[in-house]
């Protein structure tokens, strides 16, 4: 690449100039020029200038109906409005000039975001993979296994439906088992997994499955502890973060899986289509994309870097999404959304007279709060019965809350995000109140 100005020229940018930038130490590295400027949080670093959390946030940020009580933003995420303006920034760049981005600005600009999610997460950037989503990422990492008639893949009762069926399918193809471990509930506390774990998991196994927060069951998985069982009888792992991003800390070194994936369009609140896939160095020379391009060959990040034509506005508008969240603070955001469910979670139980799936301690951003009895009238609840209520709570109160059949049982899953408050919880309870008095 040729110097210009003091500046890299990029010329025509090719698949093999990715790895050569993600390649160089940050003291050497410099990023890109911008088309255009970005929006500015810098006054958020001082709480007193950062809007309040709940109704003025939701109101200066996000783009939510105001009649809505929308507490499932675990199922989709909710995007930052700024971010969203963003993304349509580069949308209208993009067609300004077609060539001039996909050409000479599109990979530059997607090494610059890729080493700043890195940081983000405590990972090296040569480790980490922009995709689409989290199913993306699992699937490049378990269709990229040489998998044999007899290797068994475990995982826990609680892996995600979408992973299930991508195991399930693997099964028919290459005669794999898998090797399911039922997750009873309520839980105790995290040692009970760690002992079923450790109880259950074979050594020689070919591959372990964990999610880091179940989608349907959002209890923290106690990973390191799960991680460090799997290294020592020689299994490697893949950990499913869909909905960890932005829910948790991460620092990907300290945890020390094998494969981890999770999407920046939950929690993180990115437009939708971000994610990112870590892959171990020494396991990067066969973990392939999904998609074969013109990385091919160039190396673990080239390769995955541009699977060919698509929109790649949300990738880009990540740089808005961590400048919101450097600003305003990781600690004090996920402070919020943790003391929040708790409180929500407490209120629902007095109101309801119920109780938690898991200890408090054991939820982040979500929590699953086990309705009234009367609802299932004794019997066994069933996912019918979990969605008449949830379309009952949306069509005659306008309140989006997903509601999950558990081994029996009926449970509200609340999610909490900072363009939440309490009152979002006491119209959630008063609502199956009034439903539970007219069943009786």
């Amino acid at each position: 690449m040729a110097e210009r100005g003091g500046r890299r020229d990029f010329g025509s940018f090719q698949s093999s100039n990715v790895q050569e930038l993600i390649d160089l130490p940050e003291d050497q590295y410099e990023p890109p020029s911008m088309p255009f400027d970005l929006p500015s949080f810098e006054d958020y670093k001082d709480p007193e200038k950062c809007p309040n959390f709940g109704k003025e946030m939701r109101k200066k940020h996000f783009l939510l109906e105001e009649d809505c009580t929308f507490l499932n933003h675990g199922a989709f995420g909710a995007a930052l409005k700024d971010a969203l303006d963003v993304a349509m920034k580069w949308q209208v760049h993009v067609e300004r000039q077609p060539l001039r981005f996909f050409d000479r600005q599109v990979l530059p600009h997607l090494v610059w975001v890729s080493r700043r999610a890195a940081q983000f997460v405590g990972a090296d950037p040569r480790d980490i993979a922009l995709v689409t989503n989290a199913s993306t990422g699992t699937n490049a990492v378990i269709k990229s296994q040489k998998f044999s008639p007899g290797d068994v893949i475990y995982c826990l009762s609680v892996t995600y439906g979408a992973v299930k069926k991508l195991l399930s399918h693997v099964r028919d193809e290459t005669g794999v088992t898998i090797q399911e471990e039922m997750v009873k509930f309520p839980l105790e506390g995290p040692e009970q997994i760690v002992t079923l774990v450790r109880d259950t998991l074979r050594p020689g196994t070919r591959l372990a499955v964990f999610d880091h927060i179940p989608s349907n069951t959002p209890y923290i998985n106690p990973l390191k502890e799960i991680i460090d069982i799997c290294h020592d009888r020689g299994v490697p792992v893949l950990i499913d973060g869909a909905h960890a991003l932005g829910a948790l800390p991460i620092n990907i070194r300290s945890l020390n899986p094998d494969y981890y994936v999770t999407n920046a369009h939950k929690w993180f609140c990115c437009p939708k289509g971000v994610a990112l896939l870590y892959v171990r160095r020494d396991l990067q020379e066969t973990t392939r994309p999904l998609v074969v391009s013109h990385g091919h060959g160039a190396g673990f990040n080239a390769e995955f870097a541009f699977p060919g034509m698509k929109d790649y506005s949300s990738l880009l508008s990540l740089h808005t999404v961590l400048d919101f969240w450097q600003c305003v603070g990781p600690e004090r955001i996920q402070t919020y959304i943790h003391d929040l469910v708790s409180q929500a979670a407490q209120l629902l139980m007095e109101k309801w007279h119920t109780r938690l799936l898991a200890p408090l301690s054991m939820f982040a951003s979500m929590a699953l709060v086990q309705l009234p009895p009367a609802f299932h009238g004794g019997a066994a609840a069933t996912y019918d019965l979990a969605e008449k209520i949830q379309n009952q709570l949306y069509h005659r109160f306008n309140i989006e809350v997903p509601l999950k059949a558990v081994q029996g049982e009926l449970y509200v899953r609340i999610s909490a995000h900072i363009y939440n408050e309490l009152a979002d919880y006491e119209t959630l309870g008063d609502a199956i109140l009034q439903l539970q008095s007219e069943l009786q």
